[in-house]
């Protein structure tokens, strides 16, 4: 055993990779997973239960932020042709498989493209029609925050945010801070519940329109 978290940059746990089958956007896939990155061994609780809130991926720019091995990534770019997702973590074992499974899933199945990369690699001035997240609560609430403060106010007006939070780890207050945030122009933008599903409630913000 060690202290590893999927939130580590350079994972000290084995690498000992895997092929999983997983089923994402409607499409049966086999993917890459490893320990030391979120839910190495399937599609975890709560990505399932975003999953079934989501809509239809945009035909344009995805932000899927704390990539992992890619549910997101992959189900975003399966049901959109057109998507452009940049899939961010800063797990470089989990960027590394997400760029696997893309390059796997790609040679079987038509979807749109996906760039994984850590944060610093996304430039200042990127902006975002979407963003999907199972975001790291485990990391803290100060750390949280500062992620979704550097994050959410990249989308573009009108664009949509969608992330899911484990009810009993602060999903509730979570919302009530989205909700207080404020930058030059105003609100980030309006904030629904739009359900809860196996101790998991999903979010949605919608960015202001400008």
């Amino acid at each position: 055993m060690t202290d590893d978290h999927y939130f580590t940059a350079q994972p000290a746990s084995v690498d000992e990779r895997r092929i999983i089958p997983v089923t994402l956007a409607g499409h049966d896939i086999d993917v890459e997973t490893a320990p030391g990155v979120f839910s190495s061994g399937h599609v975890d609780a709560g990505t399932g239960v975003l999953l079934r809130y989501l809509p239809l991926p945009p035909a344009g720019d995805l932000l899927d932020l704390g990539c992992g091995w890619g549910p997101l990534a992959l189900a975003a770019a399966l049901g959109n042709p057109q998507t452009r997702v940049t899939a961010v973590d800063v797990n470089g074992r989990a960027l590394d498989l997400l760029r696997r499974n893309t390059e796997r899933v790609s040679g079987r199945h038509e979807m749109g493209s996906i760039t994984a990369v850590t944060p610093d690699e996304v430039p200042a001035d990127a902006r975002f029609d979407a963003i999907w997240s199972n975001p790291p609560i485990r990391i803290g609430k100060v750390a949280l925050h500062d992620l979704l403060a550097a994050w959410l106010p990249r989308l573009r007006p009108g664009g949509e945010a969608h992330l899911v939070v484990q009810k009993n780890l602060g999903a509730d207050s979570l919302a009530s801070w989205i909700v207080a945030q404020r930058d030059e122009s105003g609100p980030w933008g309006h904030l629904e519940k739009l359900g809860s599903s196996k101790g998991f409630r999903v979010l949605r913000l919608t960015r202001r329109s400008e």
